[in-house]
């Protein structure tokens, strides 16, 4: 379910692209419970570029945007659907559990809901093992990096529109 939210920096320990902090809407929207897993981009890709292998389960990496575009294209040919990345707007509102203050998706405690440096063991782990956030959605802090849609461009925070921002139109 789409709402609004403070989007950004809201504990301001983050990095200065996070700010300001500004009111953001999305629509509602539906989004993986999981991570993107090896297997899962081997069935649609026929191949498995993960560094960290031998892990059906486990999310892949070592992916470009572009070979996510790629990825996305052939699924949604297999499956007639239209799936597609999320913007950074929508990612944060799901990330944030629709919107909560969380520090981290999902609580305030990051070895509850995140594989990181300080408890990976340097590697990544299998989808959905740490806790879920409020919205049922694991992995979103934690275990690799995520991509949305939208290009990068600093100055997007500052003059970013409240309903449904799409992101900057290059970066």
């Amino acid at each position: 379910k789409g709402g609004c939210f403070k989007m950004g920096d809201t504990f301001g320990d983050g990095e200065s692209y996070e700010k300001p902090v500004h009111d953001v809407c999305v629509d509602d929207i539906y989004i993986g419970k999981y991570e993107v897993t090896q297997k899962q981009w081997q069935d649609v890709m026929g191949n498995n570029p993960s560094y960290f292998k031998d892990c059906d389960n486990c999310p892949v990496e070592q992916v470009s945007w572009n070979d996510i575009q790629e990825f996305i294209n052939k699924l949604n040919q297999k499956t007639g659907k239209k799936y597609r990345l999320l913007t950074e707007a929508e990612w944060e509102y799901a990330a944030r559990s629709g919107g909560k203050n969380d520090k981290y998706a999902g609580g305030d405690a990051p070895d509850s809901v995140a594989w990181y440096n300080s408890n990976s063991g340097g590697k990544t782990h299998p989808v959905g093992t740490k806790a879920p956030n409020g919205l049922g959605l694991y992995d979103m802090s934690g275990n690799v990096w995520e991509r949305v849609q939208d290009w990068y461009d600093s100055d997007y925070y500052k003059n970013s529109p409240k309903d449904n921002p799409e992101g900057a139109d290059s970066g």
